[in-house]
């Protein structure tokens, strides 16, 4: 069961390790892009081309995808970000139970965004684990566990798709050490827990009050989805990517400051964010500089924040 990028690496690990797939289990088609046409999950895909059998059941609590599962009958369930919570019924019916691939090192970061929230609130490291799923949100025992790091620098994109070849080989791991009987779950530690919720728009308006390192590391992993925008004459503008500066006299948070080769922004803890790539609204996206030059910033202007009806 699987429906994101995330899910390929473990999908085509079990496909060669020769495992019997009864069935790939995936979300519907669903509109997307600009012309809202239907978009295939890219595991329907990879399975497509593994010449697996596909379901797309629209919801898991319906007497059909019930029948559907145990016609399957499947030994042992792998879920790896699938989309969905499975219904008690679902997680009792295979004999080895419903196994999850999970994006970070539980119990921390606990939800449908356990990566983007790692480099938001700037982890240094992350990791995946398996867990054996219950009723709960991600709160199963877990299997294995392995670590990586996350740059400085570093953006959810290439940290997401780390973390899905790295839980390739745990997962598979977990999936041998299981049907061997040389595997055993231990409890999760729920004094360490913390929660990842699932991203809205909301969480990309930025607030120049808050300190500079705290809105780089919301830029670097909130690109693409949901975006950190700001408001600038009435519009509204992406930062795509910046780099945490100096110090400024001037504590007003969002004045911006421009010179030949550069445009920062005064951040709630008087640092400066230096823009280096934004998109204004409707256009492509520029370098810093060359938006300042051509908006010929004023002395004084601000980047103003974005509430929760769209505008300032």
């Amino acid at each position: 069961m699987g429906s994101a990028t995330f899910a390929l690496p473990t999908l085509r690990g079990l496909f060669e390790k020769g495992y019997e797939i009864a069935g790939v289990i995936t979300q519907p088609d669903k509109p997307g892009g600009r012309g809202q046409e239907l978009q295939e999950p890219p595991v329907k895909k990879a399975a497509f081309d593994l010449h697996l059998p596909i379901y797309q059941p629209r919801s898991l609590k319906n007497d059909e995808t019930r029948a559907l599962f145990e016609a399957l009958a499947p030994q042992m369930i792998v879920v790896v970000a699938y989309g969905k919570i499975l219904p008690s019924w679902l997680l009792k019916l295979p004999p080895y139970g419903c196994i999850n691939l999970h994006g970070s090192l539980l119990p921390k970061y606990r939800g449908a965004a356990p990566v983007h929230w790692a480099i938001a609130n700037g982890e240094t490291k992350t990791g995946v684990c398996t867990i054996q799923l219950d009723e709960g949100l991600d709160t199963g025992p877990v299997f294995l566990c392995e670590e990586t790091p996350i740059g400085p620098e570093e953006t959810v994109q290439p940290v997401y798709d780390r973390l899905g070849v790295i839980g390739a080989g745990v997962m598979l791991n977990t999936v041998q050490g299981i049907l061997s009987g040389t595997l055993e779950p231990r409890p999760q530690d729920n004094s360490g827990a913390s929660l990842a919720p699932i991203l809205t728009k909301e969480h990309g308006f930025i607030d120049w009050k808050m300190p500079a390192a705290d809105i780089h590391n919301r830029i670097r992993a909130f690109n693409p989805w949901p975006g950190m925008v700001t408001r600038f004459r009435g519009g509204t503008c992406k930062i795509l990517a910046s780099k945490v500066g100096g110090v400024h006299p001037n504590p007003e948070a969002g004045m911006l400051v421009s010179a030949k080769r550069s445009l920062a922004v005064v951040c709630g803890d008087s640092a400066l964010l230096e823009i280096l790539l934004i998109q204004p609204e409707n256009r492509k996206p520029v370098s810093g500089p060359d938006f300042a030059n051509g908006a010929r910033i004023r002395a004084g202007e601000k980047f103003e924040p974005v509430m929760d009806n769209g505008v300032s």
